[in-house]
């Protein structure tokens, strides 16, 4: 063997060039197939980071006018459903469902919900697809004559104001349960339909007045007179404007088919304890800690006071607004910008844990 022969043998392995290229090009194909599953892996997390809007319809509905004294109602509609959905801009609100979804074959109830003075039928959103994914049809109303286009009903007849809004959640129920394609589809046992309402501010208000409250507002004018100072910006923007109207007048307000009720942060000074006293319906109360604009120990826990079983939910370092959704721009009130809540306050969180809360309340009183 030559020297040559014998410095080859001992020099380690020959390479075969070939071969080594072979295994290279796998690694590479290797890493970018491993590369490829992880990005498949990180869209999925991603996707089911998402808010849950597969469940959810959604549909305007209107309630149609008969002349001047009774105009047509906007209603968007939030329902069960098997359609694909995904956020959608609305003005400065948005919607997280399948527009015009095809809707289940039942529901567990019908709720209303009527939301506060000036505002609109889509700044309780995230609240009402909470509870439309959980098997209920949620109708909020635009309220005429009180809504973000048109103050009419208490600039131009406060006397009316009161008896006006409950109506125009009776009207809607009326029409929904008389509807083909909905009246159906609503659960019902021996007592009815399984109606529940939700109400915020004003619209708490309103949902108490379905519930049986008969406003007194020679009390409320009573209450600014001697407690205004504690109260200031309802008595100063809201309560000084109200006519001293005899309670009640007219026909009951009291819708009967309501059976469960929620009303988060509402106008509560204007009722009689003696009409509070006679709610024989499940009540939950809700209100900030920190709300200014309707001080709770004068409204929400007036209410929860007088209401045999009432049951009172404070929520620690919120504002008026907080069971509203954020707004994508700015909307000034007496109270502040809307979408404003005081420091260490997070209301999207606030909101995802108060929506099966609701959803939670109404299965059990429903049942």
């Amino acid at each position: 063997m030559s020297r040559q022969d014998v410095t080859a043998a001992h020099s380690g392995p020959i390479v075969n060039r070939s071969t080594h290229t072979d295994v290279s090009h796998l690694k590479r194909t290797a890493m970018k197939t491993i590369a490829r599953y992880c990005l498949l892996a990180i869209a999925l997390l991603l996707l089911a980071a998402r808010p849950l809007v597969a469940q959810v319809g959604w549909s305007q509905y209107e309630v149609p006018g008969k002349g001047e004294s009774t105009p047509a109602i906007t209603v968007a509609l939030f329902y069960p459903s098997a359609a694909s959905g995904r956020e959608i801009p609305m003005g400065p609100f948005s919607i997280r469902a399948a527009i015009r979804g095809a809707a289940e074959p039942t529901v567990k109830g019908l709720i209303m919900l009527s939301h506060g003075l000036g505002g609109v039928e889509l700044a309780h959103s995230r609240l009402a697809e909470a509870l439309a994914a959980r098997g209920y049809l949620v109708a909020a109303l635009r309220h005429p004559g009180d809504n973000y286009l048109d103050g009419s009903l208490f600039k131009k007849t406060p006397e009316r104001y009161f008896a006006e809004r409950p109506r125009q959640v009776s009207r809607v129920l009326d029409a929904l349960l008389a509807d083909p394609l909905w009246k159906d589809r609503i659960a019902r046992d021996a007592k009815g339909p399984r109606i529940g309402v939700l109400g915020h501010s004003a619209g708490g208000y309103t949902v108490l007045a379905l519930a049986g409250g008969v406003p007194d507002l020679a009390q409320s004018k009573q209450h600014c007179q001697e407690e205004g100072q504690d109260d200031p910006l309802y008595c100063r923007t809201v309560g000084a404007g109200w006519p001293v109207v005899p309670p009640q007048a007219g026909p009951p307000l009291k819708d009967e088919r309501v059976r469960a009720v929620v009303a988060m942060a509402p106008m509560g000074v204007v009722f009689s304890a003696v009409s509070l006293a006679k709610v024989q319906v499940p009540v939950a109360v809700y209100a900030g800690v920190k709300d200014r604009w309707l001080v709770p120990r004068f409204h929400a826990m007036w209410v929860a006071k007088n209401i045999p079983g009432a049951a009172l939910h404070l929520v620690p370092n919120a504002w008026h607004f907080a069971f509203m959704d954020a707004p994508s721009m700015p909307i000034q009130t007496p109270d502040g910008d809307i979408a404003a809540d005081p420091p260490g306050f997070d209301r999207a969180a606030f909101l995802k844990a108060l929506g099966p809360e609701l959803a939670d309340f109404f299965d059990k009183t429903l049942k």
